[in-house]
């Protein structure tokens, strides 16, 4: 079977910056407190009538630019989000109709953080084996409309963001996506979740009333959870392709905190310097984050080709995987 290989980057965020001092002005918090916790500084959010697609669209065209593929060449498009447009269709629906891909079959994958890791993995099943020659894999979200703005232990994390992947088969023994590796423990559900708005909790006026269509989550779990699982993970995937962690040479991570990449990267006994962080500028873009990460280390020129580089990401569910690839 072929090998996968990204051949496209890009990514979007909305104009709109709230930064930790705007943040002052709206919850009990300041500026010391989040940035000491977090690392973030500032976030991006969507303007009134933007759309997740909207996003997922801006990041899918720059990177179908840098890879010189024309959307009517796309076969695939899967779209990592858990805040679609709308229930029904898909984000990814609507994004194919936007970008003009009349050739592809599309759909969402839903695992919050680790939405784009899982929507990579799939993609990479049709191209290893053939069924598909270029797949569009995006990670979008819109959290801004999601989170309670009165919780100031959520509202201060998160942004709105874009991030999009082209992949397509390569040959070349020397590069591409080696293996991926995806988990899940769905008894962790509760200390992450946005618990009303579905089945159990259906909308009411009760429901909208105690805020249960907002984020909830349990910082201390999360942090616990997610500092174990990355770093198990990534030595998973290191291992399975016979690599020691001393021949990684760039992380590529989704970034929910700056404290939990530094006890993870420590845990790998990888230095900082090789994670390329901007959750200082963007806050956790949730599942946008890795590509969007993945694509500024690539359009600064951070990745030669030959270069190991590890994915690692967790969100919701829990979720959470690791990939190896030779850029």
């Amino acid at each position: 079977m072929a090998r996968t290989q990204i051949i496209g980057t890009g990514s979007y965020a909305p104009e709109k910056v709230l930064t930790n001092a705007d943040l002052e002005k709206i919850v009990d918090t300041t500026d010391e407190w989040i940035t000491e916790r977090t690392g973030i500084r500032k976030r991006r959010v969507a303007a009134p009538g933007e759309t997740t697609s909207d996003m997922a669209v801006q990041a899918a065209r720059r990177a179908l630019e840098m890879a010189g593929v024309r959307p009517e060449e796309l076969g695939l498009i899967v779209v990592g989000t858990v805040t679609p447009d709308m229930p029904m269709p898909s984000c990814a629906a609507v994004v194919q109709a936007k970008l003009g891909a009349k050739n592809a079959f599309a759909f969402d994958v839903s695992a919050a953080c680790s939405g784009s890791l899982y929507a990579l993995t799939v993609a990479d099943q049709f191209i290893r084996t053939g069924q598909v020659k270029r797949a569009l894999v995006i990670g979008a979200e819109m959290l801004s409309r999601t989170v309670n703005w009165e919780d100031r232990n959520t509202c201060v994390l998160f942004g709105d963001a874009a991030g999009a992947m082209v992949i397509a088969p390569t040959d070349d023994a020397e590069r591409g996506l080696l293996s991926t590796h995806l988990y899940t423990d769905g008894s962790f559900a509760e200390i992450l979740c946005i618990p009303g708005g579905g089945t159990s909790r259906p909308p009411c006026e009760e429901m909208l009333k105690e805020k249960l269509h907002t984020l909830h989550m349990n910082g201390r779990e999360v942090f616990k959870f997610a500092v174990r699982a990355l770093a198990d993970s990534t030595h998973t995937a290191l291992k399975a392709n016979g690599l020691h962690v001393r021949d990684v040479d760039h992380v590529i991570s989704h970034q929910a905190n700056i404290r939990i990449l530094e006890a993870v990267l420590q845990r790998l006994e990888l230095p900082v310097d090789k994670c390329w962080l901007n959750l200082h500028e963007y806050g956790n873009t949730s599942s946008a984050s890795l590509p969007m990460t993945l694509d500024e280390a690539n359009r600064a020129g951070r990745l030669k080709q030959g270069d190991v580089v590890a994915m690692m990401a967790i969100g919701a569910g829990m979720t959470w995987g690791s990939a190896v690839m030779r850029w």
